[in-house]
């Protein structure tokens, strides 16, 4: 299903104005030096959560939390994130997405799920090769960000200062 590295039971701040768990997703095809969870971007964690605890937790926190975001590592780089939005907005959660950008294609498949979505903009376009150290990484980025501004979903584009 869903390979979880980590797992945030309580935010104020990952979904704008709710409470939200945050599900940090496994594996990450970019290797960006100054990486803030770079345990995460192997594809298969040392100490991973079985999608069906993060589900049994998740179920017992129905009213008490609004949202449930996916963040990564990279999300969209695992084939069973459709079906775990799915399950979340089963239970009554808004899902929320962080994304870098670096699967257009999964991406387009996930957003009618997705109520609220982040992209982090990792640099200019024709410099993210730079800071990715993955060839095509910025037209990758690019193609996301068009796919989330022409999708309607509530969103917010982050940019990071490297020093």
């Amino acid at each position: 299903m869903l390979r979880v590295g980590g797992l945030t039971r309580c935010s104020a701040s990952d979904y704008p104005g709710k409470l939200a768990a945050v599900v940090f997703c496994q594996g990450c095809a970019w290797r960006c030096g100054y990486c803030h969870n770079p345990e995460l971007q192997p594809a298969r964690g040392r100490s991973e959560i079985p999608w069906r605890d993060v589900k049994s937790f998740l179920e017992r926190r129905r009213g008490l939390l609004d949202a449930v975001v996916f963040s990564g590592g990279e999300p969209t780089l695992q084939s069973g994130l459709a079906a775990a939005m799915r399950e979340v907005k089963a239970m009554g959660f808004l899902v929320g997405l962080h994304t870098a950008g670096v699967a257009p294609r999964r991406l387009a498949e996930v957003l009618p799920l997705v109520d609220w979505v982040a992209m982090d903009a990792k640099a200019r376009f024709d410099d993210h090769e730079r800071v990715t150290c993955v060839r095509g990484s910025g037209a990758r980025a690019r193609a996301s960000l068009e796919l989330i501004r022409a999708s309607g979903r509530a969103c917010e584009f982050h940019t990071v200062a490297a020093a």
